[in-house]
């Protein structure tokens, strides 16, 4: 039987994560990237600041500083056609933290699936399950962007909802000057009450996390297996935290009539965008909108049942560092796997696309939001 260790993506662009939460470091081999392109590592350095723990009170403590090395692939500031290896060496380990629980596994996590499909796990954490293996997939995705920039496409998110709490409006000068990463200032006094009572209680919380992907063209996707949608649900749900994935409208499109549901057509493009952007698996010109649903961090500071390897009943009591909410942290990581997406489509069907209707400046986004915020 071929073993796949499921740890690459991408057709024409391909990255390949390697590396443990806490191993020696965590990195991305960035593979079919074209030489003599200039290699912005400081624009990558700052996903990856966006992304690392240890930036508010909000989020895990682990200090980790994140810096991004260059291991091979880019001589004198230019790519040189070679596969790009990028890597961060963990720096703040506390594998001790997780000794008491070697043989139980924990709820909620990945240990009790390892252990019977591969018969061991790593008992540091969550290994290659960690949420810090999302680290890699910010880079290559920084690198994405930097692609898609001159372009015209922005990739950008923010959490629409944090603990059940939702948010009415976007307001984008505002999501990066938060800790929960909101778009809304009118609701983030509630929202970060509700994360503090839960670090109180030793719980955690959940979110739903938002990305609007502007400036499109009309052409991008495939019928039947190959739909943008399709593509961008598989890559989101490729996340650890990520439960569910729903473009435009989603799920509230089940609750709705079909003339409600459905966007009128004008010379412009579409009149609304309950379809996020996507007809029949092709970007239509409108931007395309994703959302998230991502459930409350695993790890909690209190006693929960579970068994040991023998199949035994058991407590266990997780301590350690943790997020109270994760949702904050995945923000980057959404929009560095719709990065992936796009930047492969654009690369093996750039001479297929048209240009956008109506052009991202011009959409009412206000409109957008009112149609897509205000429903389930």
């Amino acid at each position: 039987m071929l073993f796949d260790s499921s740890s690459s993506f991408g057709r024409a662009f391909r990255i390949l994560t390697f590396g443990e939460s806490h191993g020696l470091a965590v990195g991305v081999v960035l593979d079919g990237v074209k030489p003599g392109l200039l290699f912005d590592v400081e624009a990558i350095q700052k996903e990856l600041d966006r992304r690392r723990p240890g930036q508010s009170e909000l989020v895990t403590p682990r200090s980790e500083a994140d810096r991004v090395k260059v291991l091979s692939g880019v001589y004198e500031g230019k790519t040189t056609g070679h596969p790009i290896a990028l890597a961060v060496f963990n720096e703040n380990q506390r594998s001790g933290d997780y000794a008491a629980f070697q043989d139980l596994f924990r709820p909620g996590h990945a240990d009790l699936t390892y252990q019977r499909k591969y018969g061991l796990r790593d008992p540091r954490g969550g290994g290659r399950s960690s949420g810090r293996e999302t680290l890699a997939r910010v880079a290559a995705g920084a690198w994405a962007k930097q692609q898609l920039a001159p372009l015209g496409v922005r990739i950008r998110g923010f959490n629409r909802e944090i603990a059940g709490i939702p948010g009415q409006r976007v307001d984008w000068d505002f999501v990066e000057h938060n800790p929960l990463r909101v778009a809304d200032p009118g609701v983030f006094a509630a929202q970060k009450v509700v994360v503090e009572q839960a670090m109180e209680a030793h719980d955690s919380v959940g979110g739903v996390a938002e990305v609007w992907i502007e400036g499109l063209p009309i052409g991008l996707g495939d019928p039947a297996f190959a739909k943008l949608d399709s593509l961008l649900a598989y890559a989101c749900m490729s996340i650890g935290a990520v439960k569910g994935v729903e473009i435009g409208a989603g799920f509230a499109s089940a609750r709705l009539r079909g003339s409600e549901n459905n966007d009128p057509l004008g010379p412009q493009g579409a009149l609304k965008n309950d379809a996020g952007g996507i007809l029949g698996g092709i970007s239509n010109g409108s931007p395309v909108v994703v959302r998230l649903a991502v459930k409350p961090t695993a790890s909690i500071a209190r006693t929960q049942q579970t068994i040991n390897r023998e199949g035994e009943f058991s407590e266990i009591l997780v301590q350690g560092r943790h997020d109270p909410c994760i949702a904050p942290r995945i923000v980057p990581v959404a929009e560095a796997m719709c990065a992936l997406v796009i930047y492969d489509l654009w690369l093996t069907q750039q001479d297929l696309v048209q240009d956008s209707l109506p052009p991202a400046e011009e959409w009412d986004w206000a409109a957008v939001d009112g149609i897509l915020g205000n429903r389930g």
